[in-house]
């Protein structure tokens, strides 16, 4: 944790002008020599950190298993012999990395390609370096080309070979196949930068960036941009397995690289950017010459790498395809950091909680569904609130398809949606009128109120409740939207009115929860509200605090999630007043079933006595005492 807290993100882009490119400092075309690293990737092999990656590893590997290897034979029908490590233990090795723009190398004589070349590296050393942990450093700068500059690509490639063996083919005397292993990869990472052509409605004026605009117009407003991490680690893993061709499971087979003659396979080299934060990475341009590349080796342990290899698999959703189903680089980053920073007990604690919040978000979802389907009276139920939840759900999914949210989260928003409206056939009499059509074409849909929520006085409260609080609603919402017209920048008159609605239920979305608080004060009771799903939604709603606490973010906005009427369990303030039920409320087994012993209270029997003695249904001074 001491290694992982000494090379902290400390060099971010934010450090990088936004002209130029450089940093602070610096002479043009080039950055600091004393580059803190970024990162590093093999600082990950601290303990605590390994434990951290492996309890994220434990579950999700569940959600990752492949089909189990088949038992693989020879030509001949009889099992193949386990393989051995080409290189084995304690052998002696040289390293030979170079940088080029081609995907193949075979520049071997270009002496600018050679970035970095180590010899006498021992195989499964974990004592040496300057750290004593088996770890070699090297930092340079890489001279980059027009065509870099331009969005062009650039690799690494290394290679492994035994001590006094050469990687160039051509030189016969010192090269042999099985004395080199040898991998490459792009160091280079494209990432999609998005452009929306917003303006203020009113001017059309915008405060975008004049350049970002020019940008926008001549490559469109997805544009494909390279950008740079200064840091990477190879690793080396030290394992000896026996593996057997064709039954090495996955993801470790599209690492374990077999020679097709020997049959034995090559050690195996995996390049390390677990912990590059995406918020490190820089653009390349024009502005840069050089770019600072720190390159670490590192020896690596079989169950570490296994670790490494199932969380850079691809994600279960990608079936979806990557436009639809795409984890945004700040929700990788923000478990990366939390990995790093937060203490460990306290994550364990927050995945348990991560688990029981699942449960509960299950079980409230499971009673609310019961709890209407089986509801016969409406006594005491807003049924106004549940016509504005289905135009709060409706907002929220047009403001999302505006702004092109991931496929997932627009089927979820989706699904809620359709139990809201299917909450509107157990409040309300639907029905088709066929007779009166729609165009001549369509029926026509008529709503009537239930007669268990016009006959009792739910109606009439749940009316003035909605009076009153459109006397509030209505002026905030009229101010919301000058202010949204105003000052803030939309792509459309459409858009506004989405991003102005959405804007407005998130900020006083919460209010719409204070009708049924109103209904509960007049009726004395809260025996009607379905107490389990409120329950769990409560729970959900404070775990969901407590998460507030353990992400990083600002305090304000903190503090603001217990006010804050669009989360999951909305808000804990104004559902502790929905759920608060005062010593003079009635919480009866249900509403409908105590009407009828109200009313033979309120009207006895002639020459019957109540409890008390008196006739008339008067109770008597000292039982009056008693209540």
């Amino acid at each position: 944790l001491n290694a992982l807290k000494r090379h902290k993100p400390g060099w971010a882009v934010g450090s990088v002008q936004k002209g130029p490119g450089l940093c602070a400092g610096s002479s043009p075309g080039s950055f600091g020599e004393h580059l803190p690293a970024v990162g590093s990737p093999h600082d990950s092999a601290s303990p605590p950190s390994s434990r951290r990656i492996f309890i994220i590893w434990a579950i999700s590997s569940w959600f990752r298993r492949g089909p189990a290897p088949q038992e693989q034979s020879s030509a001949g029908g009889t099992p193949r012999a386990p393989s051995r490590n080409l290189f084995p233990k304690d052998t002696l090795m040289d390293l030979y990395v170079y940088i080029s723009e081609h995907e193949h190398f075979t520049d071997f004589n270009v002496s600018s390609a050679l970035f970095w070349q180590k010899r006498d590296l021992v195989y499964g050393d974990w004592t040496s370096g300057e750290n004593a942990d088996g770890c070699y450093e090297h930092y340079g700068e890489v001279d980059i080309s027009q065509s870099v500059q331009q969005n062009g690509s650039i690799y690494i490639h290394v290679y492994f070979t035994k001590s006094g063996f050469h990687p160039d083919p051509r030189q016969k005397n010192l090269y042999r196949r099985l004395a080199t292993v040898h991998t490459s990869r792009m160091i280079n990472k494209y990432k999609r930068r998005r452009f929306q052509k917003t303006k203020n409605l009113l001017t059309g004026e915008t405060e975008a960036d004049p350049e970002m605009i020019k940008r926008a117009e001549d490559y469109g407003p997805v544009e494909v941009i390279s950008h740079w991490h200064p840091n990477l680690t190879i690793n080396m893993v030290d394992d000896h397995t026996p593996w057997v061709k064709g039954s090495v499971p996955p993801p470790l087979d599209q690492y374990v690289k077999f020679d097709a003659i020997s049959g034995d396979y090559y050690p195996i080299l995996y390049f390390n950017d677990y912990w590059n934060l995406q918020k490190d990475y820089f653009p390349i341009n024009e502005t840069l010459q050089r770019l600072p590349f720190r390159l670490s080796f590192c020896p690596l342990s079989l169950w570490r790498w296994q670790l490494y290899a199932a969380q850079s698999t691809k994600s279960p959703w990608n079936f979806l395809g990557e436009d639809l189903y795409e984890q945004s680089d700040e929700e990788q980053d923000s478990v990366k950091v939390a990995l790093l920073e937060t203490n460990p007990y306290l994550l364990a604690l927050t995945i348990i909680v991560s688990i029981v919040h699942s449960i509960f978000e299950f079980l409230a979802f499971k009673n609310d569904i019961q709890f209407w389907n089986s509801r016969q009276s409406l006594e005491g139920l807003s049924v106004r609130s549940v016509f504005f939840g289905v135009f709060q759900s409706l907002v929220v999914l047009l403001y999302i398809l505006d702004n092109e949210t991931n496929f997932v989260v627009q089927v979820s928003v989706f699904i809620g949606l359709l139990i809201d409206l299917w909450k509107i056939t157990k409040v309300m009499d639907v029905r088709l009128d066929r007779e009166n059509k729609v165009a001549g074409v369509f029926p026509r849909v008529t709503f009537k109120d239930k007669s268990t929520y016009v006959e009792s006085s739910t109606k009439v409260y749940d009316d003035m409740a909605f009076r009153y609080l459109s006397w509030i609603l209505f002026p905030l919402l009229g101010c919301y939207a000058v202010y949204s017209l105003l000052y803030l920048e939309h792509k459309g008159w459409y858009s506004w009115v989405l991003s102005m609605l959405y804007g407005f239920l998130l900020t006083f979305g919460f209010i719409t929860m204070t009708p049924q608080l109103f209904i509960n004060y007049k009726l004395k009771s809260v025996a009607h509200l379905p107490w389990r799903m409120l329950t769990y939604k409560a729970l959900n709603t404070f775990i969901d605090d407590l998460f507030a606490f353990v992400i990083k973010m600002p305090m304000m906005y903190r503090i603001g999630c217990l006010r804050d009427g669009t989360a999951p369990g909305g808000s804990p303030v104004v559902r502790l007043g929905v759920s608060y039920r005062p010593s003079h409320h009635r919480r009866s087994p249900s509403p409908v079933a105590s009407a009828p012993r109200q009313a033979a209270a309120a009207s006895p029997a002639p020459g019957a006595l109540s409890v008390g003695g008196s006739p008339g249904g008067e109770k008597a001074p000292e039982d009056k005492k008693k209540d």
